[in-house]
């Protein structure tokens, strides 16, 4: 207890002033220090902000930038787009006319075909390797030729108006994506420091794995809209071709077609010519066949009527071999009726022979008569064909241009 009521030790005077600058100066100290800090603090929240301002001022500018890059691209994109659709609608048209002058010549081949059919039942000599059938061949040939060739160029057209919509997808794909890229930079723009929605994204302050240089970004719209350019012109090329080749296939067509109904014309005329020469000389034949039958009816009422004169001559000289005796003489009555005898028979072989004649040339009329009675049938056939069932078949035939 004693112990605990002793009192503590003092210090001396100079210890307390001693302790009191030390405490003086260990405030001032930190005070200063702490200044300095404060200083040191005001600086770098001035200088940080100043870079804060000017940096996200930077980045607002190169999303403006962006921003205006993408438009630029995507409008390149859309003129792009809005070319290759307008051309592939109008390849389209043409692949219509394509499709419609295949169609065309579908029928007149049918007909050259089947007129060569038809004609091919002709008879006798009219069944000939005329100029008709010359250019028929050569219409089908011209046909056909042409058919293939517009065969080919509608796989071409086709594979063109491909090639144009693939190109075409390329474009609207990378479209898609600059609108999106344009939409999202669009709201970064809009981004400020007292937006709303802003916060705190983890792991973002990076680059991604599968992000493209920008040089590769470009090349990637510049390819679509070279392959596009392409396309384009290649269709347009293609245009021109088509309409270079239906107008030529169709003045070929046209040409030919007017040809072989030329050829047929002429040929009908000149079958019809054919057939009023024979019909002339049928007349002329059948005149001379009734001339010639008259000519034999006369011979025969000429032999018919020497058969009483040499009966009276050889019943006289039959009845003067019955004179008696002395006077069954030869007088000149005798020579004469022997004469008459001989020259009557003589007249009657002579009569005989020109009715064989005449019946020989009888036959002769009626053969002939046949033979161009059969050839104007056969003419007759020969215009049933052409003039009817060919040049009226033919002229349900139209070309158009398309």
């Amino acid at each position: 207890m004693a112990k605990l009521l002793q009192a503590l030790p003092k210090c001396l005077p100079p210890d307390w002033h001693i302790a009191n600058k030390m405490q003086c100066a260990s405030t001032e100290s930190q005070k200063s220090s702490s200044e300095r800090v404060t200083a040191e603090s005001q600086r770098l929240v001035d200088e940080t902000e100043k870079t804060t301002q000017k940096t996200q001022s930077d980045v607002n500018k190169k999303i403006e930038q962006r921003l205006e890059e993408i438009k630029f691209w995507k409008q390149e994109l859309d003129d792009k787009l809005e070319q290759i659709v307008n051309e592939t609608e109008v390849l389209l048209t043409f692949k219509t006319r394509l499709e419609k002058a295949l169609e065309s010549c579908k029928e007149p081949l049918v007909v050259a075909q089947q007129c060569l059919l038809n004609r091919e039942r002709r008879v006798g000599i009219d069944l000939v390797h005329d100029e008709v059938e010359q250019e028929l061949v050569k219409e089908a040939e011209v046909l056909q030729g042409v058919i293939a060739l517009l065969e080919r160029t509608l796989e071409q057209t086709n594979e063109q108006i491909r090639l144009n919509r693939s190109a075409k997808y390329k474009l609207e794909m990378d479209l898609r994506d600059k609108f999106t890229a344009l939409m999202i930079d669009d709201y970064c723009a809009s981004l400020t420091n007292n937006t709303p929605d802003i916060r705190y994204a983890n792991n973002v302050v990076k680059i991604e794995a599968n992000s493209v240089s920008l040089e590769d970004w470009i090349d990637f719209s510049n390819v679509n809209i070279e392959k596009a350019d392409k396309q384009r012109n290649s269709s347009l090329a293609l245009r021109a071709l088509i309409d270079c080749i239906l107008s030529q296939t169709l003045n070929d067509v046209r040409k030919q077609f007017e040809t072989v109904n030329v050829a047929f014309r002429n040929r009908v005329k000149e079958v019809k010519d054919a057939k009023h020469k024979l019909e002339t000389l049928l007349a002329v034949v059948m005149d001379e066949t009734a001339s010639q039958e008259k000519n034999i009816a006369a011979l025969e009422k000429a032999i018919t009527d020497k058969e009483g004169p040499v009966q009276v001559a050889q019943t006289r000289l039959e009845a003067r071999t019955y004179r008696p005796n002395v006077e069954l003489c030869c007088d000149t009555v005798q020579y004469r009726l022997i004469s008459e005898v001989q020259e009557i028979t003589n007249n009657i072989q002579r009569l005989k022979d020109t009715l064989a004649q005449a019946e020989a040339q009888l036959k002769g009329l009626s053969r002939r008569q046949l033979s161009l009675e059969e050839e104007i049938q056969v003419k007759e056939n020969t215009l049933y064909i052409d003039e009817v069932l060919c040049m009226q078949m033919r002229e349900s035939v139209s070309i158009n241009s398309f």
